[in-house]
């Protein structure tokens, strides 16, 4: 039983090693954004396009997360989730 912990707690370690935890600005909408996008992906994919992406871009990507992806939101995180990207996250 040990050994089995041990080796549980390696593989968590080692899962993340070299990502960087991200901290997301608090903000209405945060909680949705972590609670829908962190299922499927780092929240550094966030940070990273905040320079690249404006409104038009983050409606297009998380239309893109639900209709392709399968990421399940609903049509009210969808609107707060595009708000709290476009008015902390855009460029």
């Amino acid at each position: 039983m040990r050994v089995l912990i041990l080796l549980l707690s390696f593989f968590a370690a080692t899962a993340t090693a070299g990502e960087n935890q991200v901290f997301l600005k608090e903000r209405p909408g945060k909680s949705q954004v972590v609670a829908q996008c962190a299922i499927c992906h780092s929240l550094d994919y966030i940070t990273q396009h905040a320079k690249i992406l404006d409104r038009a871009g983050w409606e297009k990507t998380v239309g893109k997360m639900i209709n392709t992806m399968g990421a399940p939101v609903n049509d009210t995180d969808k609107r707060i989730i595009i708000d709290y990207l476009a008015q902390n996250y855009a460029k």
